[in-house]
């Protein structure tokens, strides 16, 4: 069995697959703790996988995407320590037939990479991925299939805290469309700046990238919000949950070079 797991900076997402099959079998959500140790991570994955039907006694190989460095330690010493396996930890050093054109290839976190090789996989070149967690990343592949940077912008949630956080007669709201842009109530407006602003966001840089490129890019979408800005733009082509945790997969065949 093959463990893959996305470490961002606010939730972990954990996969298990078997070989020859592109699904997940079984997967796990947490949130993000700097602090846990490898038994902690054992100890919270293990019955999460058993009650799917795996168990981490099955795992012969582990890919590793992480943006943040004290839990690429631990899951590392997990993976060397508890499952006996010698983790590949994605980077830009990786050869995985992903050329990357960005000024400081070292500097491209490895999420980043991670969807835009799924992302290509998929749907072709060229491509952008957005990807919807602690900040929105837009990660761009052009038509000869070499990534070449993107745009960030703050996440959604973290604009609605920070907004609420400094403004004494605003609180937080459900992040849902409202039924007007011209919001008549506190809790429409807010709705309407953040989710109908953060639509229109979006499209302007989806046009505003596509302008830049050669050929018509596909747009994917995946994280926390993603699926609800799939439903709300005509721009989006495809919303995949499992993007991430897939492109992980994809690494482990082509280092193994089961994939050509």
């Amino acid at each position: 069995m093959l463990l893959v797991a996305d470490v961002g900076n606010t939730n972990s997402t954990f996969g298990m697959y078997r070989p020859d099959d592109p699904n997940p079998i079984a997967t796990a959500r947490t949130a993000t703790q700097h602090d846990r140790m490898p038994d902690e991570w054992y100890a919270m994955l293990e019955p999460v996988l058993e009650m799917q039907g795996t168990s981490l006694s099955q795992v012969t190989g582990f890919v590793l995407s992480s943006v943040v460095p004290t839990v690429t330690r631990w899951l590392t010493v997990l993976a060397r320590h508890r499952l006996g396996v010698e983790p590949i930890i994605v980077s830009a050093a990786l050869d995985l037939g992903l050329p990357i054109d960005a000024d400081h290839p070292a500097e491209v976190g490895a999420d980043r990479i991670v969807n835009s090789l799924a992302a290509l996989v998929k749907h072709g070149a060229p491509v952008i991925s957005i990807d919807f967690g602690t900040a929105v990343n837009f990660d761009v592949v052009d038509h000869r299939g070499h990534y070449l940077g993107g745009a960030l912008a703050p996440g959604l949630v973290i604009a609605l805290e920070a907004m609420t956080s400094r403004a004494a007669k605003l609180f937080s709201v459900d992040l849902v469309p409202p039924p007007h842009a011209i919001g008549t109530n506190t809790i429409n407006a807010i709705q309407s700046g953040l989710v109908l602003g953060y639509i229109s966001l979006v499209e302007g840089m989806i046009v505003r990238i596509a302008a830049e490129l050669q050929g018509d890019p596909k747009v994917i979408v995946t994280g926390g919000y993603a699926e609800l800005f799939a439903k709300n733009s005509d721009m989006i082509d495809d919303f995949d949950p499992d993007l991430t945790i897939n492109g992980l997969r994809l690494v482990w065949e082509r280092v193994n070079g089961i994939t050509a």
